[in-house]
């Protein structure tokens, strides 16, 4: 299947380029460094937390609850890890990521796939768009710490095999869900991701890597817009259900040297979603039907 792919209307930029290999010869010992500057004081505080600090596992299902597009009324509340939940979507189970920084697509597809739309990283990376004329790079300033990349609002920006830093927001992972007709709804506080969730819409958020901690940064675009990020730990995550304590999140990633057990699914308080997602200035987006094309997930051939 052929999908439209946009016009970009914003300047791409030149900058160092930081490789991830490169990045982690700079970073011998604790300290951080970046083009030709002093050994930065950040490191990764979450690196030395326990993984499961803020995260409970769950058994991971695809076949309970409600389809995507479909309202919680319609099954009612679903009991699941011993709790009752208001909403709980069906959702595929992505086993992996396709390579070390490509979490928006692989979430992305979770959804796209929850719809009927398989849609491959390459096919994804044609709509949003894949800026590689800068590398992302950082610096530490009296100010404090800044990324130094594309306009990430419009397109992936670096390597999603070499640079831990690349990534992209919402904004521009959101024109693979356009693509496909998806209706697309900004939800930035719980209410609206109640709102979202009752409908059975899942949420595209960025986020932590296990929701832990980070170091607050500022990405910087070629056109001088600013972006509050995290520094190493970026990830992107689906929310799939909440009840009056928790939601629960679909995670690609899987098991890694940070963490050997992550579960594909895990649930996590309210207050600790509230706050990771505010660390990267609220932006998560929840995906509605237009049409759904197929049944991705065992059950999301629902078309009110």
């Amino acid at each position: 299947m052929t999908y439209p792919v946009p016009r970009y209307t914003r300047s791409l930029g030149s900058g160092i380029p930081l490789s991830r290999r490169g990045l982690l010869r700079m970073t011998a010992g604790a300290g951080l460094a970046a083009a030709g500057m002093a050994s930065l004081a950040v490191t990764s505080s979450a690196q030395r937390m326990d993984p499961y600090t803020y995260i409970t596992a769950m058994d991971a299902t695809t076949d309970l609850g409600q389809r995507v597009g479909q309202p919680a009324d319609d099954t009612g509340p679903t009991n699941a890890d011993g709790r009752s939940w208001d909403a709980y979507i069906q959702l595929p189970i992505k086993e992996g990521q396709d390579f070390d920084y490509t979490c928006e697509f692989d979430s992305a597809w979770i959804i796209l796939m929850a719809y009927g739309h398989d849609m491959t990283l390459d096919q994804q990376l044609e709509i949003v768009g894949h800026d590689l004329s800068i590398e992302p790079y950082w610096e530490e300033t009296a100010s404090g710490v800044y990324i130094y990349g594309g306009d990430i609002a419009e397109m992936y920006s670096g390597s999603y095999t070499e640079n831990l830093l690349a990534r992209a927001r919402t904004t521009a992972v959101r024109k693979v869900f356009d693509a496909v007709d998806l209706q697309v709804t900004e939800t930035p506080d719980r209410a609206t991701s109640e709102r979202a969730l009752l409908q059975g819409q899942p949420i595209f958020f960025k986020s932590t890597v296990d929701m832990l901690d980070w170091d607050p940064t500022t990405w910087l675009t070629p056109d001088g817009d600013e972006f509050p990020v995290v520094l190493t730990n970026d990830h992107a995550l689906v929310v799939m259900g909440f009840n009056d304590e928790d939601v629960i999140i679909r995670d690609p990633l899987g098991p890694t040297s940070t963490n050997e057990t992550r579960p594909w699914q895990y649930r996590v308080s309210w207050d600790r979603y509230l706050d990771v997602i505010a660390a990267q200035g609220n932006d998560a987006i929840a995906m509605g039907p237009g049409n759904v094309d197929g049944d991705g997930t065992g059950g999301a051939d629902y078309n009110p």
